[in-house]
C-alpha cells in the first residue's frame, strides 16, 4: 500500500523525475542480469524447448497487468471458431502452490491461480500451470493430444519455451518513462522484436509503431464492460440497473482505479470504492464488507464467490480490428502444417 507523503511506484514510473532517477542504479543491474539471462539463450548455453504444436505468446514488457488474460480469451475463441482445438498454459502467478496443476472450471484458485481459473472456466478448453512453461505445455500435450495450438498466458520473459508468435500488449500507460525496473515499469528494453502488438488508440508512436523498418504489426484494442452483471448461480443483471443500489466496487488487479472509471462510463458509478494489491487472497473475508451490492471483475470474482456468491462480476469485452485476426491466421496456417510435428487434424 501507498505510504502517505511518498509517491508509488506507478506515479514514480510515469516520468523521469528525481525519484525515479534515484532508482537508476538499481535498474542498472536489472537491466544487466536481464540482458545476461537473455544472452545464455543466445549464445547457446541454454536452449528453448520446443513442443509438438505451435506456442503463441501472449504477454507485455511492462510490469503489472496490461490486459493479457482478456487477449488470451479472445484468442481462444477465434480459435475454436476457426475450428481449431486450442490449450493454454500459465505460470499460475499469485497462486499459494507450487509446481504442475491442471485446472478445471471447478479448481480452488488458491491452488491454480485466477486467471487461469477464469481462463478454464470462461473458455472451456485444457489449462495447466506450471512455473515452467514447458512442464505446462509437455503435460497438456500428454493429456489432451487433440490439441493444435498452444496459448502462453504471459510469458515474452519466459524464454526456456519456444513460440512461433509472440503478442505484446499494452494498456494506456505505454512504456511510462521508458527506464527498466525499478526505476521505471520496462521488464526488458523497448522496442523489441514481437510479432504483433496491441495498444489502445492514440497510445504514443514509440509503443504503436515500435520497429522502425515496419516489420512489427501494431493493431488497436478496445476494451470496455459488458452491459450485464453476472452473480455465482449465472444470474444476469442489466448493469444500469445496480447504479440506484450504491454499490460497492472492488478490485484487486493492477490498476483498480481503472476498473473503477470504465463503471462510471459505463452508466453505474459505485458509491464506494476498494482498491486492492493484484491477486488479492478473498479467502477470509475480512477485508469486504458484509451485505450491500458488491461489484467486481471477473478476476475477483472466481475467489471472492467463495465467501460472497451474491457478488456481481463485470465482464471485460475488448474489440479488436477484423485485420489483427487476419493477420494471425495468416502467420499460424504454415505453422499449423510445418514439419515439426504440428497437427492440422
Amino acid at each position: 500500500m501507498p505510504i502517505p507523503g511518498i509517491p508509488d511506484l506507478s506515479t514514480i514510473w510515469t516520468r523521469r523525475g528525481l525519484p525515479a532517477l534515484a532508482l537508476l542504479p538499481l535498474a542498472s543491474l536489472y537491466s544487466a542480469l536481464a540482458a545476461l539471462h537473455r544472452a545464455t539463450y543466445r549464445w547457446g548455453w541454454r536452449q528453448a524447448e520446443r513442443v509438438s504444436v505451435p506456442v503463441i505468446v501472449v504477454g507485455n514488457v511492462i510490469a503489472g497487468g496490461a490486459g493479457k488474460t482478456p487477449v488470451v480469451l479472445a484468442l481462444v475463441r477465434h480459435l475454436l471458431e476457426q475450428g481449431m482445438r486450442p490449450g493454454v498454459i500459465s505460470r499460475g502467478y499469485g497462486r499459494a502452490s507450487h509446481g504442475l496443476r491442471e485446472v478445471s472450471p471447478a479448481s480452488n484458485p488458491q491452488e491454480v491461480g485466477d486467471e487461469p481459473l477464469l481462463i478454464a472456466q470462461r473458455a472451456g478448453v485444457p489449462v495447466f500451470v506450471s512455473e515452467r512453461r514447458a512442464e505446462a505445455a509437455r503435460a497438456l500435450l500428454e493429456a489432451h493430444p487433440e490439441v493444435q495450438v498452444l496459448i502462453c498466458d504471459d510469458g515474452l520473459q519466459h524464454l526456456a519455451l519456444a513460440r512461433d508468435i509472440e503478442i505484446c500488449v499494452f494498456d494506456e500507460r505505454g512504456v511510462g518513462n521508458a527506464w527498466p525496473i525499478p526505476a521505471g515499469p520496462l521488464r526488458e528494453p523497448w522496442p523489441r522484436p514481437v510479432d504483433f502488438v496491441l495498444h489502445p488508440e492514440g497510445l504514443a508512436p514509440d509503443v504503436s509503431h515500435p520497429d522502425p523498418a515496419g516489420r512489427t504489426r501494431s493493431f488497436v484494442v478496445g476494451r470496455r464492460l459488458a452491459q450485464q452483471a453476472v452473480s455465482a448461480d449465472g444470474s444476469q443483471v442489466p448493469l444500469t440497473t445496480l447504479a440506484g443500489q450504491s454499490p460497492l466496487a472492488l478490485a484487486g488487479i493492477a490498476r483498480p482505479q481503472a476498473f473503477f472509471d470504465m463503471l462510471v462510463q459505463s452508466g453505474c458509478p459505485p458509491a464506494v470504492t476498494l482498491p486492492l494489491p493484484d491477486h488479492h487472497d478473498f479467502q477470509f473475508g475480512a477485508d469486504v464488507p458484509p451485505g450491500g451490492c458488491l461489484i467486481c471483475t471477473e478476476k475477483d470474482a472466481v475467489k471472492l464467490w467463495q465467501i460472497r456468491p451474491d457478488a456481481w462480476a463485470v465482464p471485460l469485452e475488448l474489440s479488436i480490428t477484423e485485420d489483427f485476426w487476419v493477420a494471425i491466421d495468416t502467420r499460424l496456417r504454415p505453422k499449423l502444417s510445418s514439419s515439426d510435428g504440428s497437427q492440422t487434424d
